[in-house]
């Protein structure tokens, strides 16, 4: 006597809602489960699981009153000759570094932050 899955639900789609229930009932018995502990596991497996960002940007959004300052931060920090740095600080808001730790972009931040300049980290 062989009973597929197919056969199964043919003959639970002919059951009242009271007697599915009762037959949930007993498979949790007889097994020893709980259709709530599935339920439960079911919902917490589909939660995405989020991951630590790993690399930062760091914008300058404003130059602030040190122009001069941060154009000095700015070419020591990314290597930029003196015309570039200063382009490149004139243009703000304007990403000044990409993908860094999340440590040198905090220092980063505070070092403009001290000058004078408005910075963002992303």
């Amino acid at each position: 006597m062989s009973i597929n899955q197919e056969k199964i639900l043919n003959s639970i789609s002919e059951m009242s809602v009271n007697e599915i229930m009762q037959l949930i009932s007993e498979i949790e018995k007889k097994f020893n489960v709980s259709s709530n502990a599935i339920v439960n596991s079911t919902k917490n497996s589909e939660e995405p699981i989020k991951e630590e960002k790993i690399s930062f940007n760091v914008k300058l959004t404003t130059i602030g009153p040190n122009k001069i300052s941060i154009i000095k931060i700015i070419r020591s920090t990314t290597g930029l000759g003196l015309k570039e740095s200063k382009d490149l600080v004139e243009s703000a808001p304007t990403i000044i570094k990409e993908n860094i730790t999340k440590e040198n972009a905090e220092n980063l931040q505070k070092t403009l932050l001290d000058a004078g300049a408005t910075v963002e980290i992303t």
